[in-house]
C-alpha cells in the first residue's frame, strides 16, 4: 500500500451554474482559483444527453487542490411516469424453443405470453413487455427479448408486498423500477460527480492501490485514508465470490508501481496511468509468462491469483468453457502454473499440487508437496497443478534459480514495458474512442449468447457506474454516476459512453461499478454507494494525492 502524508488542507472553492439545455456559464465572476475551475474542466462544455433537451441541470465546481477540480451535475427531476413494478422470472413454458433452460427474466415472446396470462388466470396483473436494445460499436442491438411485469406502484413496499402475493402463488420475480429502464424519453434525476486532473497545474500524483495486500479487499474512503488521498474512485473489476478466487483479487490486469501482480484478461483494456498521473491512456493488453532454468520453459498462466480458476475468463485455450473474455464468468483450468510474490497474502492459496518456494534471488529453497502457506521475506513462489505438477517437481531442483519472466503487449503487439511510476488497472468495455463513441461489450465478455437477460441487466439497464478517460488537453477524468435510486438512475453502458463524449473525453473507459461505485473527497464519500450495506470494500482504487512536502 503506497503511503503518503497529507500535506495540509484541501482548498474547497465552489460555483453553482445552472444549465437548460445549453453549455455552462458562471453566474457570478469567481476568484482566481474558481475561473480556473469553470474554464478548463472537461465537464462545463454541453448540458448531459440525457432525457430530453432542456432539462434543468446544475452544477456546482470546486477545486480541491491546485490542478485538481471536482464537479457536481445534477440533471433533471423525479419523473411522475416512473413506478414501481414486480418483474417475473419467466420458466421455459411449454411453447419456448427450450422447455429446459434455467428461468430467467427475458425470454421468447411465446414463454412470456404464457407466463402472462398464467398469472392473469391467477389474478395477477401481468402484461409481457418486448425489450430493445440500441446497437454499439460490435453488437447488432434489437430485441434482446420480453420480460414479463406485474402491476404499477407508487412505492417500493406497495410492489414489494405483491411480490411476497406473487411468490406466495408459486411464481418468482424481483421488484424494480422504471427509471432504471433506460429509456430515452426519461425525464431523470441524475447525479454525477466528475474529478479533473489537469498535469499542467496538478503536482501531486495520480496512482492505483489495493490495500495491504491482493486477497484482501478494502474500502475506497479507507485506501483514500490510509494513503492520505485528496481524493478517490473504486478501480477495476475483482473477484467477489471465493468460489471463484481469492476475493479482492483483481478479475484482470493489475500493476502497481510497474510491477505486474496480476495478468490481463486477454485483449480486454486497462486504464494506464503514467509518471504519477502526467498522463493516462486506454490500451488493450495481452500477455505471456513463463517459467525458466537450464534452458528449460514452462508455460505460466497466471500471477497472484487461485490456480485453475480465471474469473472473466481470457486465458489460455485449454481453459473452459472459453479462453476469450466472458465477463463475470469463471472459467477453469486443472493444469496451471501461477507465480506468487509477497504481496498476495499471507499465505499463498491451498490445495492439491506443489508449490516452489524462493528466495529473493529465485533460488529454491523449498518444495511443498501441499501447496499453500506462508512466503519468506523478499520471497515468492510457483505454485502447479495438474499435469505441471511433474513438470515443476523436475525443473525446481533445491538451491536452483528459477526465472519468472512475463510479458506485456498492446493492441498492437508492442511490448508494453511499465516505469516504477506505472499504474495499470483493468476494466471494459470501451466507451469512446479519438472523440468517437466505441463501445465494445462484446469484445470485452459481456455478450453472453444464449443469456441475454446478462446483457439486459449489466449492459441495457442503468446502473451506478465508474468511468475514466482522457481529454483532448491531456486532462485525466474520473467519473460516478450514481443509480439504483429513485434519487439517481444511474447509466446504461451506451449512456455511459455518451455523457463521457459529452464531458469532452476523447478516450474513456468502464471500470467496476454497481455496488462498487464510490469517490471519496477530502475524507468523505460524496456519493451515495447503492449496496443496502453502504460502501462495498473493493480489490482497488485510484487515488489521487496531495504534492509531497
Amino acid at each position: 500500500m503506497k503511503k503518503r502524508r497529507l500535506g495540509g488542507a484541501a482548498v474547497a472553492l465552489g460555483v453553482v451554474l445552472a444549465v437548460t439545455g445549453l453549455p455552462a456559464r458562471a453566474s457570478a465572476s469567481p476568484t482566481a482559483d474558481t475561473r480556473t475551475a469553470d474554464t478548463r474542466t472537461a465537464d462545463t462544455r454541453a448540458a448531459l444527453p440525457l432525457g430530453p433537451a432542456g432539462l434543468a441541470e446544475t452544477r456546482t465546481t470546486q477545486t480541491l487542490q491546485p490542478g485538481l477540480t471536482l464537479t457536481r451535475i445534477v440533471r433533471g427531476a423525479v419523473d411522475p411516469a416512473h413506478h414501481w413494478t414486480v418483474e417475473a422470472t419467466i420458466p421455459g413454458g411449454d411453447t419456448s424453443p427450450d422447455p429446459d433452460a434455467p428461468p430467467t427474466t427475458l425470454k421468447d415472446k411465446a414463454s412470456a405470453d404464457e407466463l402472462a396470462a398464467d398469472m392473469r388466470a391467477d389474478g395477477f396483473d401481468a402484461r409481457a413487455e418486448q425489450v430493445t436494445t440500441p446497437s454499439t460499436t460490435d453488437y447488432a442491438g434489437g430485441t434482446l427479448g420480453w420480460r414479463v411485469r406485474i402491476g404499477s406502484y407508487t412505492s417500493q413496499s406497495a410492489a414489494a408486498t405483491e411480490r411476497i402475493r406473487i411468490i406466495n402463488a408459486g411464481y418468482s420475480g424481483s421488484v424494480t423500477y422504471t427509471g432504471w429502464d433506460g429509456a430515452t424519453t426519461d425525464r431523470g434525476p441524475w447525479r454525477i460527480d466528475v474529478l479533473t486532473v489537469d498535469p499542467r497545474t496538478f503536482r501531486g500524483t495520480l496512482d492505483a492501490a489495493f490495500g495491504p495486500d491482493i486477497e484482501n479487499r478494502e474500502t475506497v474512503s479507507t485506501l483514500a485514508t490510509d494513503s492520505g488521498a485528496v481524493a478517490a474512485v473504486n478501480a477495476g473489476f475483482f473477484v467477489l465470490d471465493p468460489r471463484s478466487g481469492a476475493p479482492g483479487d483483481p478479475a484482470g490486469i493489475g500493476v502497481y508501481d510497474g510491477r505486474l501482480l496480476s495478468e490481463p484478461v486477454s485483449g480486454r483494456p486497462g486504464f494506464v496511468v503514467r509518471d504519477g498521473g502526467r498522463s493516462a491512456e486506454i490500451t488493450r493488453l495481452t500477455w505471456e509468462g513463463q517459467v525458466a532454468a537450464r534452458g528449460t520453459t514452462l508455460p505460466l498462466a497466471g500471477v497472484n491469483r487461485v490456480p485453475g480458476l480465471i474469473r472473466n475468463c481470457g486465458g489460455s485455450e485449454d481453459d473452459s468453457p472459453t479462453s476469450l473474455p466472458l465477463h463475470d464468468v469463471t472459467c477453469t483450468n486443472p493444469d496451471q502454473l501461477v507465480a506468487f510474490t509477497r504481496e498476495y497474502g499471507a499465505n499463498t492459496p491451498q490445495g492439491e499440487g506443489v508449490e516452489a518456494v524462493l528466495d529473493s534471488r529465485g533460488r529454491v529453497l523449498e518444495l511443498r508437496s501441499v501447496r499453500g502457506g506462508p512466503l519468506p521475506s523478499g520471497g515468492s513462489s510457483i505454485q502447479a497443478t495438474g499435469r505441471h505438477v511433474d513438470a515443476l517437481t523436475a525443473l525446481a531442483r533445491p538451491g536452483e534459480r528459477l526465472r519468472v519472466e512475463t510479458t506485456l503487449r498492446d493492441e498492437q503487439g508492442r511490448r508494453v514495458t511499465p516505469s516504477p511510476g506505472t499504474d495499470i488497472v483493468n476494466a471494459g468495455p470501451e466507451l469512446v474512442r479519438d472523440g468517437r463513441l466505441h463501445v465494445t461489450p462484446a469484445t470485452d465478455g459481456m455478450v453472453h449468447q444464449g443469456d441475454p437477460s446478462w446483457y439486459y441487466g449489466w449492459v441495457h439497464k442503468r446502473n451506478p457506474r465508474t468511468l475514466a478517460g482522457t481529454d483532448a488537453a491531456g486532462r485525466t477524468v474520473l467519473v460516478t454516476a450514481d443509480g439504483r435510486s429513485t434519487a439517481s438512475l444511474g447509466l446504461s453502458i451506451t449512456e455511459s459512453a455518451k455523457v463521457a463524449r459529452s464531458l469532452g473525453l476523447r478516450d474513456a473507459v468502464n471500470l467496476d461499478g454497481g455496488g462498487s461505485t464510490t469517490m471519496v473527497a477530502n475524507g468523505q464519500v460524496i456519493n451515495d454507494p447503492s449496496d443496502a450495506a453502504g460502501e462495498r470494500p473493493v480489490g482497488d482504487a485510484l487515488l489521487i494525492l496531495p504534492r509531497r512536502s
